[in-house]
């Protein structure tokens, strides 16, 4: 893609007008990511700011915050004031509350997370949203980029979207997890997590809007094509995140949070900081059957 992208200008103005009751949002990307100051999310939060906090993210897709130096049950609290969490079955959790899952990377465990994803797409119930709190973070390197997959959707042609409209996609935990596993350790996990059946085309259960729900970590085939024609399609649909003008990128420090919606973003974790340290937390939220 090469010259202006015209069709973020209504979103990115729509963005640029917004306000809400609490907080302070500045605007990252053209149509995705706000900077939140203003709110302390340590501390107990109203249903008043839950309700605005919530149609922030809708709005930004993804919010970060700064300065927020959660405890584990503090970030926990947090997280749940959105909905159920989730137990993740592969990452380590903390010792602590099982609801976080916990990323220590250093010299001798890099990070792998480097490749356009969103989260656990071969559960049932997919993520609706996840927050993401940073403990320690290499001096330099470690960002993490996210990218709008409406817009990613919306700059499709016409020709395109009309094939993908009523595809369904096979997503398997394999592809990023299988590998920690033996034979009889994969057959376990398969018989709890069997691989699912999800729209190419996703539509938002709260926004309406349509957007892109394929990526490289967890896709395994397109229902219907062979394997050489859903590696084609999966890889020119996952390469459409790689657009720099749907993202915005998040510089870590110590104690920022991001918080997403996993039904509207992709992101890759930057694994560039090898052999520093980096320490992460996540909580993720129940979300529901894809569209």
């Amino acid at each position: 893609m090469v010259g202006p992208v015209t069709h973020l200008a209504e979103e990115r103005e729509r963005l640029s007008t917004l306000t809400y009751s609490g907080f302070t949002v500045k605007q990252l990307g053209a149509t995705i990511g706000g900077i939140v100051d203003g709110i302390d999310i340590t501390e107990p939060i109203s249903d008043e700011l839950v309700a605005e906090l919530r149609r922030c993210l809708l709005d930004f897709k993804v919010i970060f915050f700064r300065d927020q130096p959660l405890t584990p049950a503090q970030h926990v609290a947090f997280a749940r004031r959105f909905g159920e969490l989730e137990i993740h079955p592969f990452i380590p959790a903390n010792t602590d509350q099982p609801e976080l899952v916990r990323f220590e990377k250093e010299a001798n465990v890099g990070g792998f997370e480097n490749v356009w994803h969103s989260d656990v797409p071969w559960r049932a119930l997919p993520s609706a949203a996840a927050v993401l709190h940073g403990i320690e973070i290499p001096a330099i390197g470690g960002d993490t980029s996210f990218c709008d997959m409406y817009a990613a959707y919306e700059g499709l042609s016409q020709k395109t979207k009309e094939q993908i409209a009523n595809l369904q996609a096979v997503n398997d935990f394999t592809k990023a997890f299988g590998h920690t596993l033996d034979d009889a350790g994969r057959a376990a996990m398969h018989e709890k997590y069997p691989p699912t059946v999800q729209p190419v085309v996703r539509t938002h259960g709260e926004t309406g809007k349509k957007l892109i729900y394929v990526n490289r970590a967890f896709t395994q085939s397109i229902v219907g094509l062979s394997q050489s024609e859903s590696d084609e399609l999966i890889d020119f649909l996952s390469s459409q995140a790689n657009v720099l003008e749907y993202q915005c990128r998040f510089q870590w420090e110590p104690h920022s949070v991001a918080f997403w919606d996993n039904r509207a973003v992709q992101h890759f974790a930057l694994s560039d900081y090898w052999p520093q340290r980096r320490v992460m937390e996540r909580a993720s939220i129940v979300g529901e059957q894809p569209r």
